[in-house]
């Protein structure tokens, strides 16, 4: 009897652990969460605790502070899936500074349905990551502490539709985007011109990803309407276990003048090379150029706008599977004196920063 007893117990026993961990497996949601802390210590000693005004991460000099926290939950079922995080940090501060007070610390907020069953094909509305660049806001998933010009200066986040499909073969992925505008999720003021995206990803192999996205917008009240036109290229190559490259460059023209026929044009190239002598230890150089001679996205005010080379390099220990510790210096040389050094102008800027980033 005390045989059978013990039996039915183990059967039940084993019967709710499985009936637990299927449902378990099962749950569609999925909860995470990123903090990354950081200090930069800008030798142009800016007396305001800002960094120059074209950085919009990790752009507080002197200061141990907080660049993007968040926590995430994700739901995922079949056709349907969903994302919904909450953030605070300066990123959301100043890259959200346009933005309605109740969406500043909204990272994502989109919900998703596939509208296909024989493939790959989703529809996506909400605001979202943008589709434009390789950097995005989450400094773990870069291979440098910092982001480049290229990157601060075009959208980290969007808002609007977007259709998207991916192959049966994961190498070709297609879609294609009405947007609000260039990081907007509230458009301006007598803005009723529509926006769009498009953006292209060929996987050749697990070794290399090339990708082509594009972008036509109006950001301007309708009355003095100029067209945006932009395109961003990228391509990321693992030229061996231990390093990687990654090349992109951007150019955007936008029309001079409302109805004008002449454009101007700024673009920016930009090389990363990283290198993992251990499987702790990541080292990674950048070089960089941004070109804005008519002041379209940097304004200066300069005789030759912003014409500006950049130089980095980066440190990352990896204190465990989720934990990373960077350091990065960095220094920036324009034509114009477009920085500031104890108050003065100057054509040159040199910074340090550090960060801790845990990810769960």
């Amino acid at each position: 009897m005390k045989k059978i007893v013990c039996t039915v117990l183990v059967a039940l026993g084993f019967t709710t652990v499985n009936a637990q961990e299927v449902a378990k497996e099962k749950s569609p949601l999925r909860f995470s969460g990123y903090i990354e802390t950081y200090y930069s210590y800008d030798f142009g000693n800016p007396d305001n605790h800002l960094r120059p005004g074209f950085v919009y991460s990790h752009n507080k000099h002197n200061e141990l502070n907080l660049n993007l926290g968040f926590a995430k939950v994700n739901y995922t079922k079949d056709n349907v899936r969903g994302n919904l995080a909450i953030m605070a940090g300066t990123y959301a501060e100043y890259n959200l500074a346009a933005e309605q007070d109740l969406l500043r610390n909204v990272f994502e907020a989109n919900v998703g349905v596939k509208i296909s069953s024989k493939h790959n094909l989703w529809v996506d509305a909400g605001i979202m990551p943008s589709h434009i660049g390789f950097e995005s806001a989450i400094g773990k998933d870069c291979q440098m502490l910092t982001r480049s010009i290229l990157a601060d200066n075009s959208p980290y986040y969007e808002a609007g539709a977007k259709i998207g499909y991916t192959s049966k073969s994961e190498k070709w992925y297609l879609a294609a985007m009405y947007l609000n505008g260039w990081q907007r999720i509230q458009k301006i003021d007598g803005n009723q011109t529509p926006a769009f995206g498009t953006q292209i990803t060929y996987k050749p192999s697990g070794k290399t990803t090339l990708n082509w996205s594009t972008y036509a917008g109006n950001e301007q009240p309708d009355f003095d309407r100029k067209w945006r036109y932009f395109n961003n290229f990228y391509g990321q190559f693992k030229l061996s276990d231990k390093t990687n490259l990654t090349a992109g460059f951007d150019i955007g023209s936008e029309q001079s003048a409302n109805k004008s026929d002449k454009y101007d044009t700024w673009y920016s190239p930009v090389l990363i090379l990283q290198y993992k002598p251990t499987a702790k230890i990541q080292l990674a150089a950048r070089g960089e150029y941004y070109d804005d001679e008519k002041g379209v996205i940097i304004a200066t005010g300069t005789e030759n706008g912003f014409k500006t080379y950049g130089f980095s390099a980066n440190f990352d220990y990896l204190v465990s599977d989720n934990v990373m510790f960077r350091i990065e210096a960095r220094n920036l040389a324009s034509k114009d004196e477009v920085f500031l050094k104890n108050g003065n102008p100057t054509d040159n800027n040199t910074f340090l920063t550090t960060s801790l980033a845990i990810s769960f």
